[in-house]
């Protein structure tokens, strides 16, 4: 049964229980390893690249999907106000990803289809460039089970400024109106306590579930930890079998009342994932975002995490990304990646630092990974030191594994095998493909998905002023990435370019 509440009521008793001042908050924990955090607010999870790895040390390369997009849109709030953004801000993977690419998806019978290229290094032309796609199958939206959405709202005092709440606001309501018969959605805020705003609210009555939306204000401490517990219980008393059971938390992060750390966050959403109820994070504001424990929730929830820096933004992830894509086709997609010492001297996995896996973990079904949605695409590249080369690379002591395909001269004319691993969203147990990568596939001419998406890694590794960016610059990035716009008919693709052209100019400035 809906049950909708008087929003200034709740929000009274909200204060009431607060504390009556910040100094009189309980801090459950203090962001660790970024100093940054205490001049700017914001806090971001270091990232240690990914070094080069002889293949005569270990020959396979193991990593989880990420499809998170949120370092792209924030990288672009900091340049766009005029300033280049702190280097952890700055995650390859993310970046890649936020954008469209047209690749082949699976045909009848398939989930996931693999695609691969092989050409040279932009900006190290005695390297060669591996890209990795996958692509899961389309659903159509409207013939999917009912959503079941939980929003997990935080009107802390925080959340009173123009890109914050009343940007939420204004992006929910888009979603309101892409509603179905068959879906539910509910509001849990959260302030110095938490409590429930619209629960099970019928998307046949999108008037009252606006009201709702309409009557939200900021103001208060934040409770996030309590608010997730009570997102929780909605969403399981709102459970649709079979259906995309889902809490979306916003807020800018600062959660500095609730849970006694971290863990105790991840530890409770790790759990509940398990019940069919997933969480992903929209990020939103400046100052005092917690970019690194928004992702860290995300993850351990099997979720995605957007940072959404502008109503333009809000119109892609609440429009075209939380409809289709969130309904979860193949979950823990894990990718596995050998290897020929005939063709491949060394390799280097560009972005996904935290998405690194052993080699064991590949076969483990008990190792989460990322999930993907309907029609998602997920890119990689790596880095490659060709067999021919003089160039060494530091030895790493690395235990190799007993079974391997390239083991002596067989298998001469393949330059890698690509397998991945997924679990259909219901089942437990893995399912495997595998492809081969030719070596004769290296072309001087690759396709537009793969010029364009190298740009965006080229631009990456500028910002992060990275040891590997070799003769990587602006000027070529532009060249790139305008030469393989495609149809764009977003304009995401144009905005980048104007994007790098701001940055060039801090460059030079700084």
């Amino acid at each position: 049964m809906r049950k909708l509440l008087s929003f200034g009521l709740l929000i009274s008793v909200l204060m009431l229980s607060a504390c009556s001042s910040y100094e009189d908050v309980n801090v459950a924990y203090l962001p660790s390893g970024n100093q940054d955090y205490y001049q700017t607010g914001e806090s971001y999870e270091e990232i240690i690249e990914n070094d080069f790895i002889s293949v005569s040390d270990l020959p396979v390369s193991t990593f989880s999907t990420d499809v998170d997009t949120a370092s792209y849109a924030n990288l672009r709030r900091y340049i766009q106000s005029g300033e280049l953004p702190p280097v952890d801000a700055v995650r390859i993977e993310e970046m890649i990803n936020y954008f469209t690419y047209d690749i082949a998806g699976p045909t009848e019978n398939e989930v996931i289809k693999i695609h691969t290229e092989l050409s040279l290094a932009p900006w190290n032309t005695e390297h060669q460039l591996m890209m990795v796609g996958l692509k899961t199958e389309d659903i159509v939206f409207e013939e999917t089970a009912g959503m079941n959405l939980v929003f997990l709202i935080d009107v802390s005092g925080s959340m009173f400024a123009d890109n914050k709440l009343p940007l939420l606001k204004q992006a929910m309501a888009l979603l309101v109106e892409q509603l179905r018969p068959q879906d539910r959605i509910s509001m849990v805020v959260y302030a110095g306590a938490a409590g429930v705003v619209l629960e099970g609210g019928d998307a046949t009555n999108k008037e009252e579930i606006l009201m709702a939306l309409d009557d939200l204000q900021a103001g208060g401490s934040t409770a996030g930890g309590a608010g997730i517990e009570l997102a929780y219980k909605v969403a399981e008393r709102n459970f649709i079998e079979g259906g995309n059971n889902r809490i979306i938390l916003a807020s800018d992060g600062d959660f500095n009342v609730g849970l006694s750390s971290v863990s105790a966050l991840e530890d409770l959403i790790s759990e509940k994932k398990e019940s069919g109820v997933f969480l992903s994070v929209l990020g939103f504001g400046t100052g005092n975002l917690r970019d690194d424990i928004m992702e860290s929730l995300a993850d351990h929830g099997n979720g995605v995490y957007y940072y959404i820096d502008s109503y333009l933004e809000a119109e892609k992830v609440f429009m075209h990304q939380l409809g289709a894509t969130m309904v979860t086709v193949a979950k823990d997609v894990k990718l596995q990646i050998e290897f020929n010492p005939l063709h491949v001297k060394g390799y280097r996995l560009i972005g996904y630092e935290n998405r690194v896996l052993d080699y064991e973990d590949f076969e483990d079904d008990t190792k989460d990974a990322g999930d993907m949605g309907s029609g998602h695409v997920v890119i990689a590249f790596y880095e490659i030191i060709p067999a021919s080369s003089n160039e060494s690379i530091e030895p790493k002591t690395s235990e190799l594994p007993e079974i391997l395909r390239y083991n002596g001269e067989n298998y001469q004319d393949e330059f890698a095998n690509i397998a991945i691993r997924y679990k259909h969203p219901d089942e437990g147990t893995s399912m495997l493909i595998e492809e081969q990568l030719l070596a004769t596939a290296f072309t001087l001419n690759p396709s537009e998905t793969f010029r364009f998406a190298s740009s965006v890694v080229e631009f990456g590794l500028l910002l992060r002023d990275s040891a590997y960016k070799q003769s990587a610059n602006f000027d070529q990035i532009i060249e790139r990435a305008t030469a393989s716009l495609g149809e764009d008919e977003r304009g995401y693709r144009a905005e980048f370019i104007e994007l790098v052209r701001h940055a060039k100019v801090l460059f030079q400035q700084d």
